[in-house]
């Protein structure tokens, strides 16, 4: 064999074995770019679309809230097609996550529509409610004195009792921090929460690892760890769901092995995206349908 041939092969066997390393490293996420890379694949699998069907009819209110500090606080509520704005129906609360407001649930994932799409085949229909909690508030009592749970609490369910709306037992959907702001409300008040279903949740383990602006400190995310009190949601129906390329998987791994009994959902691919949490959408309203 000629030698520049041999020289080529071998310079190309390098290359492969190269490319093959870089997978691996990328794989056990030693290197950045595991969801580039598994998204390139189809590996996070097909973005979720919205169902293009007329949603019912929606309410959308203000109030000052001197459990946030006397901030304006906003939020919409959106009733199945045919409902009355006035219907005793039950509530299922939208957290949404870091960065977003009550717009989100509605603007962003569709959840109006989605409800149009499917209320006819449920045992339950329901009025999705979704409200501002702070662009990182992390739907907990903050040092500032912000606190997005106690607005949830004493603020906005009586409110929305008095339109007429059943609040004694809500379900509770939540999107990365609100997913984490589900499952702490869950935890706080069960006798109020009959379902949650908790989606990507941005959950850490370790201090440590948590993100800046989370909570204030370690103490403030001691007094807030989710896995602490787990054994509180075991009368409430739970549903979590994740992506196996979100960054959060790993810690929402742990959080479900240590829930009894173990909750529905679970780890389909996907990452920490619209398109995801879209394409989850229909099965966690149904899971609070069947639920409520």
């Amino acid at each position: 064999m000629p030698s520049s041939r041999r020289s080529f092969l071998t310079a190309g066997a390098g290359i492969l074995a190269a490319g093959a390393a870089g997978v691996g490293l990328v794989e056990s996420r030693l290197l950045p770019g595991r969801v580039t890379l598994h998204t390139a694949l189809g590996l996070t699998g097909p973005d979720g679309s919205v169902p293009r069907t007329q949603p019912g009819p929606r309410v959308t209110r203000k109030f000052t809230s001197p459990a946030r500090q006397g901030q304006q606080v906003t939020w919409s509520a959106s009733y199945p097609p045919g409902s009355e704005t006035n219907a005793r129906l039950p509530v299922v609360l939208a957290l949404h996550g870091r960065d977003a407001d009550h717009r989100f649930a509605f603007d962003d994932l569709g959840l109006d529509r989605f409800v149009a799409a499917a209320v006819a085949e449920w045992p339950t229909p329901f009025v999705v409610v979704s409200v501002d909690g702070g662009a990182a508030s992390f739907w907990h009592r903050r040092k500032n004195g912000d606190d997005p749970q106690s607005m949830i609490l004493t603020e906005l369910l009586p409110r929305l009792a008095d339109r007429g709306l059943r609040t004694e037992k809500i379900g509770l959907i939540g999107w990365s921090m609100g997913g984490f702001g589900a499952l702490l409300l869950a935890q706080r008040r069960p006798d109020r929460v009959a379902a949650v279903a908790a989606v990507s949740p941005a959950l850490w383990q370790e201090y440590a690892d948590v993100r800046p602006g989370a909570f204030d400190s370690r103490t403030d995310f001691e007094a807030n760890n989710v896995y602490a009190d787990q054994a509180a949601l075991r009368g409430i129906r739970v549903r979590v769901d994740c992506g196996r390329d979100d960054p959060f998987a790993p810690a929402t791994r742990a959080f479900v092995e240590g829930l009894h009994p173990r909750p529905t959902g679970g780890f389909q691919p996907g990452a920490h995206t619209g398109g995801y949490w879209r394409r989850m959408v229909p099965d966690q309203l149904a899971f609070l349908a069947w639920n409520l």
